[in-house]
């Protein structure tokens, strides 16, 4: 039996023992949880509890069986309760949820138990229990499955062969003196990704961060080639004593020492903070000191600190914020690495009064439409300081987004290259009652400014540009013009059979689309439905922009599209599954204003499912062994990871479901690979061979559509099909080795195995 007949093997004895044998188990409410029906219950607090009812369990191996059915990500816990103890965290085994997914998961009781309770959420909420079973397997039953589940979902191992992964783990089982059991066991309940929180955030400082700073500190030279002055440039007016000093003692705490902090008060009325900063300059000849006269606003005393300088580069702090101990030492390390590049800039995250850590936000590497989208760079960046002069460093008028204007400003036709992203928190931006993070004044405020900045800078590069106001506070949507002239779409939609969905789709693009120059390209695939083939021929008659192309040949995603583009007269190509249908009547308006531009080449809608829940908003690399969708499964409303739901942004890879680009870029790459991606990944693959030449791919979340997906092709079912899937997962994996593991729209510290953006 060779492994694809096996592993489907055992994937039918997985669902038999799971649903057939495994018993429904009932469960007891006994803290805080409120039954609604027959299946749906009410969590009153962030700590409901069942006990799991069953018969007493023996020490061994077990399947867990669960259908919770959760609207958003949710974080559910068993907890084994042992003889003679109480409940211990240790012992806890994660249930991250997710909607729509049922979870299966194995785990190892280590003595005999006479019940389990079950923590079903972690907040107040309303959910169903559809489904709880538990059946006792073999050990290399469950031993089989945790392995196979590792190898797909550990970027570290999922290139490797299943006796080279086995090796790996035994290996690292002798290095940390366990058993190659509990190895396996702590790698595989690693797999099962909590949700994001401010309690998984302390534990990625503890984990990571000190891991990975004692790392770098370690194999670091003693001596950079080149050790550039770096000019702090900090502004301040009426700042609190207290937080200015913490701001200035990050700086003299820096493991960098050529540096030189120049401060400069903008006609402060209140004069605490001045006494404060004259001690530390006669403390320190680093620090330079000036008082305005007149109150200028915050981009004339940057201004003015900016003329104080004599660095190669400039670090902007605001008057409250801290850096982390490390901040000058990792951008300069960066510079030497790159010293062609003009920006730098690094991770950041909030700090409250009491000095706790909390909300990452962990950035992309250079994203210019997520920069026109919101000021996603913000702190810390280091600027090269004869390209901030030659800019005239901060524009007046703009204040309260003026960070914002600079970086437009100062990135305008920089290449990618020269900006440089550092995956590192870096800066701690602190969150008063006061500060723009907490205000809704203030955002308010910051949002009226950088709709004017952002209208300033398009009216000078981009005329036509048209900005508004985004979804939240601090968000923009930038509407890109169409020429007098509409260019012709072509829309390829291949289909087999499926007439009603066929039929939903065409008739929604005809009925909600506002955008007129387009023709619809049906490509039959050897369609046998008499009411699929009658509709076709009448669509073929009786709609002079639709035209209906026969290709009577196998199942080939990637042959039939290229077929069609072939065959289309537009000078844009749409890619559109059969099954998709449209919300937003101004998609294709909004998806060709961006497949025009010219250094856009992929561009992608954001897709619904029927429930209203998210199925594409970007494709991320890497997750799942090659890619995943961003936000799967997010409801409609939720802003997503900083907003990122609702901004239009590059992305490495949109889906094919419903993609545009232009037809010379499509056949530029040659189209998509017919021969090693017949069904999946040929889009990931054709959207990184069109950034490969030079262009960037992106996502608008203002083309709205639903996809009715899995309704018009099976599942992966068959070992043929299987054998298939294999062979197109270990294609990408060989070609894209190094994008598969950094995505750069992504982050280096977020999860590879879920679509969520939690931590790693």
């Amino acid at each position: 039996m060779n492994k694809y007949r096996l592993q489907a093997w055992y994937s039918k004895v997985l669902n038999f023992i799971g649903i057939k044998l495994a018993k429904n188990i009932q469960l007891k409410p006994i803290k805080d949880l409120e039954k609604i029906s027959q299946q749906t219950w009410l969590s009153l607090s962030e700590d409901p509890h069942f006990l799991v009812k069953t018969t007493s369990l023996k020490k061994g191996w077990y399947l867990l069986y669960i259908d919770l059915g959760v609207r958003q990500f949710e974080n559910a816990k068993l907890y084994p309760i042992y003889k003679n103890q109480h409940t211990a965290d240790q012992d806890a085994i994660d249930l991250p949820l997710k909607p729509h997914k049922k979870i299966t998961r194995y785990f190892y009781l280590k003595e005999g138990i006479d019940y389990l309770r079950f923590d079903p959420l972690e907040n107040q909420g309303e959910f169903t229990v559809k489904t709880f079973r538990l059946v006792k397997v073999p050990k290399f039953y469950a031993q089989y499955r945790q392995l196979i589940r590792v190898e797909y979902l550990t970027s570290e191992l999922n290139q490797q062969s299943h006796t080279a992964v086995k090796r790996l783990i035994q290996k690292q089982a002798e290095e940390n003196q366990i058993s190659f059991t509990d190895q396996l066991n702590e790698l595989y309940a690693n797999t099962f990704t909590k949700a994001e929180s401010s309690k998984s955030y302390q534990a990625w400082l503890e984990k990571n961060e000190k891991v990975k700073i004692h790392k770098f500190l370690s194999q670091k030279q003693s001596n950079d080639k080149h050790q550039p002055l770096i000019s702090i440039i900090l502004p301040t007016y009426n700042t609190d004593k207290d937080h200015l000093k913490s701001c200035i003692k990050s700086v003299l705490g820096q493991s960098y020492d050529n540096w030189e902090l120049c401060i400069v008060d903008d006609a402060s009325p209140k004069t605490a903070h001045i006494e404060a900063i004259n001690n530390f300059v006669k403390r320190d000849a680093r620090i330079k000191f000036e008082q305005r006269k007149q109150n200028g606003h915050i981009s004339q005393a940057s201004n003015d600190a900016i003329a104080l300088a004599t660095g190669q580069y400039a670090l902007l702090l605001d008057h409250d914020d801290e850096l982390s101990p490390h901040t000058l030492m990792l951008f300069v390390d960066a510079i030497n690495k790159h010293p062609s590049a003009k920006l730098y800039y690094a991770d950041e995250d909030k700090i409250d009064e009491a000095g706790f850590r909390f909300m990452p936000h962990f950035k992309p590497d250079w994203n210019p439409d997520l920069l026109y989208s919101q000021n996603y760079i913000g702190h810390p960046a280091v600027y090269e300081i004869s390209r901030l002069r030659e800019i005239n460093g901060f524009t007046l008028g703009v204040e309260g987004s003026q960070d914002h204007d600079l970086l437009l400003r100062f990135t305008h036709n920089l290449t990618d290259q020269e900006i440089v992203h550092l995956p590192w928190i870096l800066y701690h931006w602190r969150a008063t009652e006061n500060s723009t993070s907490q205000n809704t004044d203030a955002k308010d405020y910051t949002t009226a400014s950088g709709i004017k900045a952002l209208q300033n800078y398009f009216d000078k590069n981009n005329p036509g540009v048209m900005v508004s106001q985004g979804t939240f506070a601090n968000t923009y949507r930038c509407k890109w013009p169409l020429p007098k002239v509409n260019p012709l779409v072509s829309l390829l939609i291949p289909t087999r059979d499926g007439y009603e969905i066929l039929k939903n789709c065409i008739q929604s693009i005809r009925e909600k689309t506002t955008y007129k120059n387009y023709e619809i390209v049906v490509l039959n695939n050897q369609s046998t439905c008499k009411k699929t083939l009658s509709y076709l021929q009448e669509l073929d008659k009786s709609h002079s922009n639709i035209r209906v192309l026969d290709w009577n040949h196998k199942f080939n995603y990637s042959a039939i599209n290229n077929f069609g583009v072939e065959n289309a007269y537009g000078e844009i190509i749409g890619l559109i599954n059969n099954d998709i249908e449209v919300i937003s009547e101004d998609w294709l308006t909004e998806m060709v204003s961006h497949a025009i531009r010219p250094n856009i080449g992929c561009v992608g809608a954001k897709l619904y499912y029927p429930d209203d829940t998210i199925q594409h908003a970007g494709v991320i690399l890497g997750i799942g062994g090659v890619a995943g969708h961003s936000h799967k499964y997010f409801t409609k409303e939720n802003p997503g990871y900083f907003s990122r739901l609702h901004l239009t942004q590059n992305y490495s890879a949109v889906t094919a479901a419903c993609l545009l680009v232009k037809k010379s870029v499509y056949k530029q790459v040659n189209g998509l690979n017919e021969k090693h991606l017949t069904v999946a990944f040929n889009d990931v693959d054709f959207c990184l061979n069109v950034q490969k030449i030079g262009y960037k791919n992106l996502f608008t979340p203002w083309a709205e559509l639903y996809h009715h997906e899995s309704i018009s092709r099976g599942n992966e079912d068959t070992p043929k099909k299987q054998k298939r899937a294999a062979e197109e997962v270990s294609y990408m994996k060989r070609k894209w080795v190094k994008s598969l593991q950094h995505d750069a729209a992504y982050n280096r510290n977020l999860t590879q195995v879920h679509e969520n953006f939690a931590l790693k």
